[in-house]
């Protein structure tokens, strides 16, 4: 009824963050007011909101609107790789970030998506963030493409993709990325200097750092860059006494092995941090 009236302006903004008609139902999934709004010549399909710079496929595919995704792709005038103003996120970012394996698969059959565009904020690429939120399906479609780097740094910290996963403890993202021969258990960060095995045992993800010790070239006695801690140390001063128990079982890892800042050993830690010693 208010599109039938001509002086209803079908993509005006609000005030708030100028965000169209077409974003909010975009948003909310509303298939039918989507189609309705792109029959309209007046209305830009790619237009992006102020705050956050996303256009409506953006929006579709960060809530997971599949219906809404795949009617804004059949649109010629798409522009399904245009990056957020702020943040950089693509809109197969979004959908990696947030899990949407529908979303995700549409997009990567588009030869105008690129799959291993990361974002300008943090430097990571859609593999790097389903890694990092454990989102196994769109991690296991991104490994299968050809195309994807599995053991490729952010710009931002030089994190892998391993080292993310193992950090938040993604048993099966850490084995299906050990499982590629392009991909390096011993690579470090550039900011801390830390392995995947040191981030694992620093959270005390047990899986994760069982996983990663039954490999034969992963280093279980690594010294980071930065303060010299060892994985022993991480659990230690963490109080993860799984991890701990896991590392100690190993002959190549030296129990007395202290850090360069504080000089202190793993049994020090623990007694300073609060975690288990005996």
């Amino acid at each position: 009824m208010l599109l039938e009236r001509e002086e209803v302006n079908p993509d005006g903004v609000d005030s708030f963050h100028e965000r169209t008609p077409l974003m909010w139902a975009s948003e909310a999934g509303h298939v039918g007011l989507v189609q309705m709004l792109l029959k309209r010549e007046d209305v830009n399909p790619n237009k992006a909101d102020t705050f956050y710079g996303q256009t409506p496929l953006a929006w579709a595919d960060k809530n997971g609107n599949e219906g809404v995704a795949k009617v804004l792709l059949e649109r010629e005038d798409i522009k399904p790789n245009q990056a957020s103003t702020r943040g950089g996120q693509t809109p197969l970012l979004l959908a990696a970030e947030n899990g949407h394996v529908g979303i995700v698969k549409m997009l990567l059959k588009r030869e105008d998506v690129n799959p291993n565009q990361a974002d300008t904020f943090y430097g990571q690429t859609p593999l790097a963030w389903a890694a990092k939120n454990g989102r196994e399906g769109v991690a296991k479609m991104l490994l299968d493409r050809k195309d994807v780097k599995p053991d490729q740094a952010a710009t931002v910290e030089g994190r892998t993709r391993l080292s993310l996963a193992a950090e938040n403890g993604h048993v099966g993202i850490v084995k299906m990325l050990l499982e590629r021969k392009d991909v390096n258990p011993n690579k470090a960060d550039t900011f801390y200097g830390r392995m995947p095995l040191s981030w694992a045992a620093k959270n005390g993800h047990e899986g994760a750092a069982k996983v990663l010790l039954e490999r034969e070239e992963v280093k279980p006695d690594h010294v980071a860059t930065i303060e010299g801690q060892t994985p022993l140390l991480l659990a230690a001063n963490n109080g993860h006494e799984g991890v701990v128990t896991l590392l100690l079982e190993r002959k190549d890892v030296n129990p007395n092995q202290a850090d360069i800042r504080h000089y202190l050993i793993p049994l020090l830690w623990a007694a300073w941090g609060g975690g288990i010693s005996g």
